[in-house]
């Protein structure tokens, strides 16, 4: 299938039966033109991740006086976590791991002109997922969070892969898709450098390597 005819499937989840069917082929799409091999419990928990944030209150979690939706920050909810009890603490820790893998995927140009930039967002939810791999029991689930933990900028790049394809966006501004590689070390960021005619300067002349 080319890449315009990817591009109009992604673009047209009316074709499918339901949204869980959308997201796994989308996924299925992003992981494989990511090159990114993982475990199927990873997949399964991507596409859940997506159909959890088709409701953009899901972000969020009150609303103020003022009726404006709001939400504590991930090293709030982090460090509510630690003062929980075991089933309740892995509830929050699940929610720093989702919130800033989603938002790293989604909305990385955007962190990008804020103060707390998408390493905060990489270190909260890698974090995360490390912890919870440490409190689960089940050996399937701790495989799979450590995937996300050690992994995370990976499986930002899929998430930005579909957001990409699937999403009206204007066009990257440079600079920060350059700022993104240099901090990150993406390897989309870094092909959509060189797809735009620039050379990428190795990561180890300007930034940290992407871990």
């Amino acid at each position: 299938m080319g890449d315009k005819a990817r591009n109009q499937t992604l673009l047209a989840p009316e074709l499918t039966a339901s949204p869980r069917e959308f997201f796994q082929q989308a996924i299925n799409e992003a992981l494989e033109q990511r090159k990114v091999v993982t475990l199927p419990t990873v997949h399964s928990y991507l596409v859940h991740l997506l159909e959890h944030h088709m409701v953009t209150e899901n972000l969020f979690d009150q609303v103020n006086a003022n009726g404006k939706r709001t939400r504590d920050t991930l090293a709030e909810i982090y460090l509510k976590s630690s003062n929980s009890e075991p089933r309740v603490r892995m509830e929050l820790l699940r929610k720093v791991g989702d919130t800033a893998l989603y938002i790293s995927g989604f909305f990385g140009d955007s962190l990008q002109r804020k103060v707390v930039d998408v390493d905060y967002y990489a270190d909260m939810g890698g974090a995360a997922y490390a912890t919870l791999a440490d409190c689960v029991r089940d050996e399937p689930k701790q495989r799979m969070y450590n995937e996300f933990a050690n992994r995370f900028f990976e499986f930002v790049d899929v998430l930005t892969y579909i957001s990409s394809n699937s999403l009206a966006q204007p066009e990257e501004n440079i600079m920060r898709l350059y700022e993104t590689y240099a901090q990150t070390g993406s390897d989309l960021a870094r092909e959509r450098l060189l797809e735009k005619g620039l050379i990428a300067v190795p990561l180890d002349t300007i930034s940290k390597k992407k871990q």
